[in-house]
C-alpha cells in the first residue's frame, strides 16, 4: 500500500488536509483520491476544510507522467481530477484555501473551487499556462475560470496564459489575500473557524444555488470534452 501524501487532522471544528508527495504536489490518482475521501470524512465531522500545500509548493497541475502516458491514461486521470474539482466547488462545508507557493495549471482550478483563497507572499507562479504549452483548456476549467476570475482579467488569465504572482493574483481573482508565508497557515486556518460558524443548512443550500448554473454546463459538457483529455489539460 503507497504512503499517504496527505495528511487529515481535526482542529477545533476545521479538517485540515496538507498535500505533501515530497515533490510538487501533483494530481495523480492517489493524491485526488486522498483528498476527495478526506472531504468526505470531513462532511461528517467538521464544520470547515483547510487544504494547504507543503512549503513554496501548493500543486503543480495534474502528474505530467500520467499526462504523457497516452490517452488511454490522460483521459481517467483528467475526468478524476474534473470530479473533484466539482466536489470541492459544491462541498457542503466552507473550503479555504491555503496556497503555500507554487499553484499552477489545474493547481491554480484548485483555487479557482475554494470558498476562500489566501496565499503565501513570495516568489511564486499562480496561473494557467495551458495554451502556452500548446493544451486547450477543458470546459470545466473554462468554466471555474469565468465564475471566479474577474472579468477584466480572464481572457489574459485563460487565453494568453498569463501567470502570476501572488499580489497580482488577488487583483486577477486567483486569490482573496495574501499574508507573510510564516502567517499563512495560522491566518487561513483563523479563517475557516470564522466561516465554520456560519449556520447550516443556509450556507450550503445558498452556495449550491450561487454555483448552480455553473455546475450545470459543466455537468453536461463533461463526457464530450473528454474526448479531448489528450493534451486538453495540465
Amino acid at each position: 500500500m503507497a504512503e499517504a501524501i496527505l495528511k487529515y487532522e481535526l482542529n477545533d471544528g476545521v479538517a485540515v488536509l496538507t498535500m505533501d508527495d515530497g515533490r510538487a504536489n501533483a494530481l495523480g490518482h492517489q493524491m485526488i483520491g486522498e483528498i476527495g475521501a478526506a472531504l468526505a470524512r470531513a462532511e461528517k465531522e467538521a464544520k470547515a476544510v483547510l487544504l494547504l500545500g507543503r512549503e513554496k509548493r501548493f500543486c503543480a497541475g495534474f502528474d505530467l507522467q500520467v499526462m504523457a502516458s497516452g490517452v488511454e491514461h490522460v483521459a481517467p486521470l483528467v475526468s478524476a481530477g474534473a470530479e473533484l474539482l466539482l466536489d470541492i466547488y459544491t462541498h457542503p462545508l466552507p473550503i479555504v484555501m491555503g496556497c503555500t507557493g507554487h499553484a499552477m495549471a489545474a493547481g491554480a482550478l484548485l483555487l479557482l473551487a475554494g470558498d476562500v483563497r489566501i496565499g503565501a507572499e513570495g516568489d511564486f507562479k499562480i496561473g494557467l499556462p495551458e495554451v502556452a504549452i500548446q493544451m486547450t483548456m477543458p470546459v470545466f476549467g473554462l468554466e471555474l475560470a469565468r465564475d471566479r476570475l474577474a472579468r477584466n482579467h480572464f481572457t489574459a488569465a485563460v487565453t494568453q496564459a498569463r501567470i502570476y504572482n501572488p499580489v497580482e493574483a488577488t487583483l486577477v481573482g486567483y486569490l482573496d489575500q495574501t499574508a507573510p508565508a510564516a502567517k499563512l497557515v495560522d491566518i487561513a486556518m483563523g479563517r475557516a473557524r470564522e466561516l465554520a460558524l456560519l449556520p447550516q443548512p443556509a450556507f450550503r443550500n445558498t452556495k449550491r444555488k450561487e454555483r448552480a448554473a455553473t455546475v450545470k454546463l459543466i455537468r453536461e459538457t463533461l463526457k464530450e470534452d473528454s474526448r479531448t483529455f489528450d493534451g486538453a489539460a495540465s
